[in-house]
């Protein structure tokens, strides 16, 4: 007992049971489901799946930067222990950005045009930390050079317009490193960059956990980029969290219908382009989702039960947890 309670305090991010839903005209949205996701200190969390499947919604909830008509109604989301859901406005801005910050997928539309970048991140640390303004260029110099931006004296006074997408996506890491937060939330950071670009970044962010203990959820829908950083995996489908593993785990194991369609699409070199995969059909409707598995319209497996009941968690090995009928009994779903 004393050794899982202890386990519990290394985690910097506790998600419990969160249920996000959007009151529309057209009914109620259920675009968080029930999910839990834990962060441990110092660790990479990978939250994976299709577009639309919550993922950012579940970072946006943590943030508390949802727009009407959404709202949490259910669930509990600690940092360190502290609980954020019911605290007030004020103290949630004191907590982001400074506690909490969070990479946009967009780094173009996240900084502000009309300012160079260099003044929007001394903005950020003027807003949380106790320096006079030049101390706040000389950190935020310091930040850039971290980061792995070139000349930042120079760069300091750019606008956002002048840079490549690589560096204004560092000015965003840096941006978001430069009051050295707790937990670091990434969605879809290397969106839209090329390769080796993505590889530098993806590096960076492994070196700002290794050097700095910072906590990462990741949030992505490239299994390649899962593969290379992430210790730990959360599948989403629908608002829920389908599969979760260890990465090596995942890959080895997969378990999900779902997370090995997402593992077939991938393209290999040794495949003719007209063999490439596809998961039939598409994402269900949030509005009118299965009245079982939410995935048993598209699922090769499903069965009468797939269609009427909904499957709970079920575990298939140390930490691999799976939500399918057929992984009841601690089989994977293939089998």
């Amino acid at each position: 007992m004393e050794q899982k309670i202890q386990e519990k305090t290394t985690y910097t991010l506790e998600i419990k049971n969160l249920k996000t839903q959007f009151f529309t005209s057209k009914g109620v949205v259920p675009a968080v489901d029930d999910v839990t996701i834990e962060i441990p200190k110092g660790k990479i969390i990978g939250v994976v799946g299709e577009s639309g499947c919550g993922k950012s919604m579940t970072a946006m909830s943590v943030m508390q930067l949802l727009r009407h008509p959404g709202k949490i109604v259910d669930g509990s989301i600690k940092l360190d222990g502290k609980e954020l859901i019911g605290i007030s406005a004020k103290e949630m801005r004191n907590i982001r950005g400074n506690e909490i910050s969070m990479i946009f997928q967009e780094p173009m539309t996240s900084l502000n045009p009309v300012y160079t970048v260099g003044h929007q991140v001394r903005e950020a640390i003027l807003l949380h930390q106790n320096l006079s303004k030049q101390e706040a260029k000389d950190k935020v110099i310091d930040i850039f050079r971290q980061v792995g931006i070139p000349e930042p004296e120079k760069r300091y006074n750019s606008y956002p317009h002048q840079l490549s997408g690589g560096l204004r996506q560092r000015v965003m890491i840096g941006m978001a490193m430069v009051c050295e937060p707790k937990l670091l939330i990434a969605d879809e950071p290397t969106t839209a960059l090329d390769v080796t670009i993505e590889a530098q970044i993806l590096n960076l962010m492994k070196k700002l956990r290794d050097e700095h203990g910072t906590s990462i959820l990741l949030i992505t829908h490239n299994m390649g980029v899962v593969a290379e950083v992430c210790d730990y995996v959360y599948v989403m489908y629908a608002g829920k969290v389908m599969e979760e593993a260890e990465t090596f785990e995942l890959f080895e194991h997969t378990s999900h219908p779902y997370t090995q369609g997402l593992l077939k699409s991938i393209p290999q070199l040794n495949l003719s382009a007209d063999r490439l995969y596809s998961i039939r059909g598409i994402v269900p409707n949030l509005l009118h989702l299965p009245k079982g598995c939410s995935f048993c319209t598209r699922c090769d497996y499903a069965d009468e039960r797939c269609k009427v009941n909904r499957p709970e968690h079920y575990s298939v090995g140390n930490e691999h947890k799976v939500r399918c009928f057929r992984c009841e009994r601690g089989q994977t779903a293939s089998e």
